[in-house]
């Protein structure tokens, strides 16, 4: 498939659609539209692709002239941040109210809001393919995703879940049109979710993935989940319009009441 890295897709069109793969913010973007491509969807997807490469360097860690970098070292003012960066911390705020302190971008010492902006960023390029009139969407960033519409007229997307013990093999299949589905754990990173009460690595199931109308929230409340350990099961059911699946160390799984509504699991605990 056709990449263009910093300088705007290059679209491939599987029967009529578009497709586009793109490696910013240190992981990799997929982006799949299905149905008919106007030039104002292609022009949509190459904005997307520019704005993930922006809020990159807005927003990295790792790069020592970024805005979030120089806010963490104290060389920048929150008032004096970008917009963008105004409206993050913002957002971050609202998340950890809204999760009793579990979600905090500062739980390692310093302002890392990673774990809100990736999910942020799918749900907005996402959404600037459909106000393009794009009406099946589904935008990938590392593993986490928002669809819109879905597969084709009718169908569906469908999702596997990898399972965090067997690589290479599914857990769970996710299904649904209009949805987000976001997954933390330590299969990929290690463990890099801290517990904000302690600072030290959390203690949450290998893989915990939840399923809501929005990755922004979706992406949230997993990493809040996953930073609660134990009680996570029990807090996601309290949560509307969200559900969730984790898979247990020990191979077990747990999944909140109505989660058999978007998805089932596929793999046996090994």
């Amino acid at each position: 498939m056709p990449e263009a890295r910093g300088s705007g897709p290059v679209p491939d069109r599987p029967r009529g659609g578009l497709r586009h793969t793109e490696h910013v913010m240190g992981t990799v973007f997929s982006f799949d539209v299905r149905g008919p491509v106007t030039a104002a969807v292609e022009r949509a997807l190459a904005a997307a692709v520019a704005r993930l490469h922006h809020l990159d360097r807005v927003f990295s860690p790792y790069r020592p002239d970024s805005a979030v970098s120089r806010l963490a070292r104290g060389a920048l003012r929150p008032g004096d941040c970008p917009a963008e960066v105004r409206k993050v911390l913002g957002l971050c705020e609202a998340a950890r109210r809204a999760t009793d302190g579990w979600f905090d971008p500062a739980a390692g010492g310093a302002f890392d809001p990673s774990g809100l902006v990736k999910g942020w960023a799918v749900e907005g390029a996402a959404r600037r393919l459909r106000a393009a009139g794009a009406r099946h969407v589904c935008v990938n960033g590392g593993g986490d995703l928002q669809f819109y519409g879905g597969a084709a007229p009718g169908v569906p997307w469908r999702v596997g879940v990898a399972h965090p013990l067997r690589p290479g093999t599914l857990y769970a299949v996710v299904s649904g049109h209009d949805l987000a589905v976001a997954t933390s754990g330590t299969a990929e990173r290690g463990a890099h979710i801290l517990d904000p009460r302690t600072g030290a690595p959390a203690r949450g199931p290998a893989s915990l993935t939840v399923v809501g109308p929005r990755l922004t929230v979706a992406d949230v409340y997993a990493t809040a989940a996953f930073a609660r350990g134990a009680d996570a099961a029990r807090w996601l059911a309290s949560l509307p319009g969200h559900e969730a699946l984790a898979v247990t160390g020990d191979g077990g799984c747990w999944q909140t009441p109505g989660f058999s509504a978007y998805g089932v699991a596929v793999a046996a605990a090994p």
